[in-house]
């Protein structure tokens, strides 16, 4: 999966966001409706000791934006005529990289490949924070957006996890 990104990082100080999308819709592509179905299946295992509003209301969140993204990723024909930065795309791989070694020693399913094409397409394609608005976090607490700015409840509190997509994602600090 990550060996189709290093064709990306030649050359240019800048990547086209075409580029990125023509291997994300391959890589999406790649996933079926029973892979969906079993990380459905995972996610649902996965969260069954948390409170069940928070368990449902986040449930429902990733299958529309996580697992529902990836038929948007597959539809997307628009052109893309930005480009984004080399060096820092090469550290956001390094970092998915690490978190599908980690999490494919836990995971049976597709998810952290999912997780990586969506996190990628959310912030290089979309510019958008890889948790939507309104994804709810403990404390009642949710993303947020303010005058066109993506606010996050836990980014801060997660910046130090070795395979936080935190680190890459363009949401700022909720302050509360």
């Amino acid at each position: 999966m990550f060996d189709e990104y290093s064709s990306l990082t030649v050359g240019e100080a800048e990547i086209s966001k075409d580029a990125l999308l023509k291997i994300l819709k391959k890589q999406s592509r790649s996933i079926s409706v029973f892979d969906l179905m079993k990380v459905t299946a995972e996610m649902a295992e996965d969260t069954k000791y948390v409170q069940e509003n928070y368990r449902k209301e986040t449930h429902k969140v990733y299958v529309k934006y996580f697992l529902g993204r990836l038929k948007e990723i597959i539809d997307d024909s628009t052109i893309y005529k930005e480009s984004f930065d080399k060096n820092e795309f090469i550290e956001t791989i390094a970092l998915l990289k690490s978190y599908n070694l980690e999490e494919s020693k836990k995971s049976k399913t597709k998810f952290p490949l999912i997780y990586s094409i969506v996190s990628l397409y959310t912030t290089y394609i979309l510019e958008e924070p890889i948790h939507p608005v309104g994804t709810p976090f403990p404390g009642s607490l949710k993303v947020e957006e303010k005058d066109g700015v993506f606010y996050c409840p836990v980014k801060e509190a997660n910046l130090e996890s070795p395979n936080a997509v935190c680190k890459f994602c363009i949401a700022e600090q909720l302050e509360f």
